[in-house]
């Protein structure tokens, strides 16, 4: 347990971004006028491609600039499992495709869903799983190659890609790699204290046994693949908590990377990850051109 884990006034300080970061609409803004005009750019049948039959349950893939059997970077975003949509992320790809790398980036259903379709963190997980599951069967299509897929997300997407690099494929029916590896950008990895955050209680609804079962540091650590976790230097001590937290449970076998960027808060650190001169791209890119 957190120091002051009981308090709901330093959980709120802790984990409410918004709050921290005060010029945080303009993040928001500028990443969805440019992910606009990424997918105004986009080549027919690549937008809103389903990947099932449920709520958001869609994708975006953004083919590599010039390269067949591309390395292929799933992206996954964030907003605290119930907001944001993947149509203010387009602007991640760019970079990337640049590079030979195929990026395609899901959607998701939202906390806390409907009355008729309550929505919860575990069943969010699960439809990355679907959607991870429908960029093997059919990345070839778009020019990636399904044997190279890495996952990357921001804060709640930083989560997500931790739990499917650590997903058991095999008892799906699909390669035990199916992730080769994995990026955490501000991610979280121990959800009990979300329990108690009051800005966070009412959407996410967080039962003791989902923030359990849903918790990455409780898990084993994957038998395969590598995660590479980093976070914004001028975050909360409970974001650079959980940083260094998925190292200590996971080990730095698994872990070689557990990184503080400095000068970076809650929402410019993925704009280095879309910024091909920042290191944090750079550590991107090494994961994507893994062959191990």
């Amino acid at each position: 347990m957190a120091p002051h884990d009981d308090d709901p006034v330093w959980l709120d300080r802790m984990y409410n971004n918004r709050a921290r970061v005060p010029g945080h609409p303009a993040y928001f803004a500028r990443w969805a006028h440019d992910s606009a005009q990424v997918r105004a750019a986009a080549p027919p049948g690549v937008i809103d491609r389903r990947y099932g039959d449920g709520v958001n349950e869609t994708l975006d893939i953004f083919p590599a600039a010039s390269a067949f059997s591309a390395p292929v970077l799933v992206f996954v975003h964030g907003g605290y499992w119930r907001s944001l949509d993947k149509s203010d992320h387009s602007f991640v790809a760019p970079a990337f495709t640049a590079q030979g790398v195929c990026v395609v980036v899901p959607n998701y259903a939202l906390c806390p869903g409907t009355a008729a379709q309550p929505v919860t963190i575990p069943d969010i997980a699960l439809q990355m799983v679907k959607a991870l599951a429908w960029t093997w069967h059919h990345v070839a299509e778009h020019g990636g190659d399904p044997r190279r897929i890495t996952v990357a997300g921001h804060s709640a997407g930083g989560h997500l890609a931790a739990m499917l690099l650590a997903c058991d494929w095999k008892a799906l029916g699909l390669p035990a790699q199916l992730v080769r590896n994995a990026l955490s950008v501000s991610g979280l990895y121990d959800l009990q204290p979300l329990m108690r955050t009051p800005s966070l209680q009412e959407a996410l609804r967080l039962t003791p046994q989902d923030a359990r079962r849903a918790s990455p540091a409780l898990w084993p650590a994957p038998k395969q693949g590598q995660l590479y976790s980093v976070v914004g230097g001028d975050e909360s001590e409970e974001f650079l908590r959980h940083n260094a937290l998925i190292r200590k449970a996971w080990g730095a076998r698994t872990v070689p990377v557990c990184e503080e960027l400095p000068g970076l808060n809650h929402f410019s650190v993925l704009d280095a990850l879309a910024d091909p001169s920042h290191a944090l791209h750079g550590s991107a890119l090494s994961l994507l051109q893994d062959r191990r």
